[in-house]
């Protein structure tokens, strides 16, 4: 599919002698600065009515117009699948992502993914980078997720990540139980020798994972996860460098164990949680067009809430009398 784009600009003066493309793409920041110079290369974009070229420059009053077109930038099918909408208005579309969904097609996930999905809601999003997707959850991580319904929206949001300013809370349920909870700076990048995995390592990227403690168990902990950063598995990866892997985390986790004297419930419950325990609870951040502070809640999923309640049952089982 094909969609029109035509706008017609009057330069002020603060953009005088500076370049065109550079002017029009921070004048138009929904478009990317190589889209803009290939409209002006393809004689789609004119400055004073005659062509231009990317670097000539601007002076106060000039007149620009762009007639031109905008491509679909995705091949991948649309498909009907269920989309648990949280809020939507003109500009947002916030899911609650159910655990076994994979975010976007990829080896082995060609298609049945939230990007299907969405494309099948909203054909409208096949404009926009990733149908409009501006962050991800791991495949078997549920939670609240933002979607940009607009180019501008996208582009905002994307800044907003970038300027981490928008604020992602998780609840999670890790193995061992904690005195207090902490913070976590430690660097992460690809693992040295399983590529396919991140670690903490020296030269990584700076990564940092807040924690407080919800509720103490025999053996495990109910926590709240805060992230200043956005890195790959940054929770999983943290958690399980302070030696307090998320609970059923087939990567991360390490050996399956079972508490000692755990409550037979327990040990059914931990036995096939075969997922890592770990939800997107809350979101917060500022609306592209209003400028209010939204905050988005996903209560716990069932499977999460079932273990909180055998994790209670065997502490207060194995309580001393």
């Amino acid at each position: 599919m094909i969609q029109s784009i035509s706008h017609r600009l009057t330069l002020p003066v603060e953009f005088q002698g500076k370049r065109l493309d550079a002017t029009v793409s921070q004048l138009l920041n929904q478009y990317s600065r190589n889209l803009i110079k290939q409209w002006i290369l393809e004689e789609k974009l004119l400055q004073n009515g005659k062509p231009a070229k990317p670097k000539d420059p601007v002076t106060e009053g000039d007149i620009i117009t762009i007639d031109a077109t905008l491509e679909s930038q995705l091949s991948n099918q649309a498909q009907s699948l269920p989309l648990n909408i949280v809020f939507e208005d003109e500009e947002l579309l916030v899911i609650n992502k159910p655990a076994g969904l994979v975010v976007h097609p990829g080896a082995g996930n060609q298609d049945h993914t939230l990007l299907n999905a969405l494309l099948h809601y909203l054909p409208s999003l096949e404009f926009l980078p990733r149908a409009g997707i501006v962050h991800r959850l791991d495949k078997e991580t549920s939670g609240l997720m933002v979607i940009a319904k607009t180019i501008e929206t996208h582009t905002y949001l994307i800044d907003l990540m970038q300027h981490h300013e928008v604020k992602r809370t998780y609840e999670a349920v890790i193995w061992g139980p904690c005195i207090s909870g902490t913070t976590i700076n430690a660097p992460m990048g690809r693992h040295p020798k399983h590529r396919i995995r991140m670690a903490v390592v020296n030269d990584g990227k700076p990564a940092i994972t807040h924690f407080r403690l919800i509720e103490r168990f025999r053996e495990h902990t109910h926590v709240r996860v805060m992230l200043e950063t956005g890195r790959t598995h940054q929770i999983r990866v943290h958690m399980a460098h302070i030696r307090h892997p998320v609970v059923g985390d087939p990567v991360y986790g390490g050996r399956f164990k079972l508490p000692p004297k755990a409550t037979e419930e327990l040990i059914h419950e931990l036995r096939n949680f075969k997922r890592q325990a770990l939800h997107a609870a809350e979101l917060t951040l500022e609306h592209p067009i209003t400028h209010e502070q939204l905050t988005w809640k996903a209560p716990l999923p069932q499977d999460m809430q079932n273990l909180l309640i055998c994790l209670k049952y065997d502490t207060n089982k194995n309580a001393p009398k």
